[in-house]
């Protein structure tokens, strides 16, 4: 094989299609959060659900050379505020860790039509995930939006102390929001403001 003909399967090889999900996707999407850890796993039947119920605010990647789904976000508009997306879950395969494809999740998501009138966005996260952390910080910065966080499901009082606190994110979008634009957000890639309230 010739060496374009090696470039040109790998440029091939790399190309992620960014989609709603279908029902024949539960079980991938199922298989995708448990090799994904911390993820919590949740039931097959759950994904299934996911995927049928919530398709206009949940997001698969596939690989176009063979069909592989390699990244997924749960989310879905709350039904008290159908101006904020929560995001359930982010899971990325590590065959494809590094080349942004949580960013670009995100980014396709809130692109959509069913999420056209969102002005913020919530999501939940342990002091000691610092993939979430930069990766919901990253967003805040590259849509000019200002991100906030309050310990929210607590370890003692709603885990039962099986289970870390759980952070709040608020991201609060400007009006003219992008993903090209700077502006005020706060980094909490260490999250060390989050550690002190853990064992509430």
């Amino acid at each position: 094989m010739a060496t374009t003909d090696i470039k040109l399967v790998r440029k091939r090889s790399s190309e992620i299609v960014y989609r709603p999900p279908r029902k024949e996707d539960g079980a991938d999407v199922w298989r995708l959060i448990q090799s994904c850890e911390p993820l919590d796993e949740n039931s097959l039947y759950c994904n299934l659900l996911q995927c049928d119920h919530f398709g206009d605010t949940c997001i698969a990647a596939e690989r176009s050379c063979d069909g592989a789904l390699v990244g997924w976000i749960s989310a879905y508009l709350l039904p008290d505020e159908d101006n904020t997306l929560f995001v359930w879950q982010v899971a990325v395969d590590q065959s494809v860790q590094g080349m942004g494809v949580g960013k670009k999740l995100l980014a396709a998501l809130l692109d959509r039509e069913a999420c056209e009138n969102v002005q913020a966005l919530k999501t939940t996260i342990t002091s000691d995930n610092k993939a979430s952390w930069g990766l919901f910080s990253s967003l805040a910065r590259r849509r000019g939006g200002q991100l906030s966080h309050e310990p929210y499901f607590r370890k003692d009082a709603h885990f039962d102390g099986k289970h870390a606190t759980e952070h709040m994110v608020t991201i609060r979008f400007a009006e003219d929001a992008s993903d090209e634009l700077g502006g005020n957000w706060i980094s909490l890639r260490n999250a060390d403001e989050a550690r002190s309230d853990d064992a509430a």
